[in-house]
């Protein structure tokens, strides 16, 4: 387990409670707008709240483990990302979740999520305790705030009826900021580029739970958000807006 302050520790489980939570909440609110009824809709979050949940828990025990660890040999850390991503996109297909997803009045929810982002704190905190390189914490760390912070603006323009190249940009930015971190990650934790200190601290307690479930968990939001923007007519998101702006 990394030798890391509480405050870091804290933050990282806020935030990975708050997008599983928050995603579980559009996924039952999706499932209602949907019609499938408030039994269903608590049975596709419940499902979810248990994938999710699953999934964090084992990661947390693989990592405690030191399993992540580069030292290792064999990337497991990038196995358990690309294993995680490609079930969320499988599950992301099953009927009544592909509704839930493109009920009317969803995009400005699925935007929400992301507000956790403001966690990417933890990266600049554990930089300055020497632990992370400047070289990975800056730009993931920064690029997580700026969407965290942006991601709740975008989403109320978006229960508003406008905000769409807004909530492009952000998507578009949210996405590359991940792939940007999971690059430099990688680069720096497994020694392709020479830094001191590397980024071995991300294989490690709390901040594995970041790359193994939050990440490809938030990837997959983006994702649904802008194939739901390229596929909706330019004046459907003021047709919802009433439906979104009365939810609460």
């Amino acid at each position: 387990m990394h030798d890391t302050t509480g405050s870091v520790w804290a933050i990282v489980i806020v935030a990975a409670t708050g997008i599983l939570v928050s995603t579980c909440a559009v996924l039952y609110s999706g499932a209602v707008r949907a019609g499938e009824g408030r039994g269903r809709a608590a049975w596709l979050a419940g499902g979810a709240a248990v994938v999710l949940g699953g999934w964090w828990t084992a990661t947390a025990v693989i990592a405690d483990h030191g399993w992540y660890s580069a030292r290792l040999g064999v990337p497991w850390l990038p196995v358990a990302f690309g294993g995680f991503l490609s079930l969320l996109l499988a599950l992301r297909r099953i009927p009544v979740v592909a509704r839930a997803l493109t009920a009317p009045g969803m995009l400005a929810r699925l935007e929400l999520p992301h507000t956790f982002r403001v966690a990417g704190v933890a990266f600049l905190l554990t930089m300055a305790l020497g632990e992370l390189p400047a070289l990975f914490a800056l730009p993931a760390g920064l690029g997580d705030i700026a969407i965290g912070v942006a991601a709740p603006l975008v989403a109320r323009k978006l229960a508003q009826g406008t905000g769409r190249r807004a909530a492009l940009w952000l998507n578009i930015s949210g996405m590359a900021d991940l792939v940007v971190a999971l690059s430099l990650g990688g680069l720096t934790g497994f020694g392709l580029i020479e830094v001191t200190p590397s980024s071995a601290a991300i294989g490690q307690l709390p901040l594995a739970l970041i790359p193994t479930a939050g990440v490809p968990l938030l990837l997959v939001l983006h994702i649904t958000a802008l194939s739901a923007l390229v596929r909706a007519p330019r004046t459907s998101l003021s047709t919802t807006a009433p439906h979104v702006a009365g939810a609460h």
